[in-house]
């Protein structure tokens, strides 16, 4: 029985060391940086099938929202420099 434990034990344990010494194809820049694109990956992703396509529109939604928000900031500080009371909801600023 003990055998047969100690046998499974060592094969497991040689799987497992050979499968993590199975591939070493990474060519470090510095030791943490082997970051390395899949064979067939393209030099230049622009125009191939990996491009995403973004639309300019969706990636403007952030700055034209940081813009807004900033407008209304502005609105409430002149408010509260005006009149002293910090007005939350710019509607109700006159």
């Amino acid at each position: 029985m003990k055998k047969t434990v100690l046998l499974v034990i060592s094969a497991a344990l040689a799987w497992v060391s050979h499968s993590a010494m199975a591939y070493d194809g990474t060519n470090c820049k510095e030791p943490g940086v082997c970051w390395e694109p899949k064979p067939g990956y393209p030099e230049k992703v622009e125009g191939s099938k990996y491009d995403p396509k973004h639309d300019p529109n969706e990636l403007n939604k952030q700055s034209q929202s940081i813009t807004e928000m900033e407008a209304r900031n502005q609105k409430r500080h002149e408010n509260l420099v005006k009149t002293g009371k910090f007005i939350y909801d710019v509607d109700d600023i006159n």
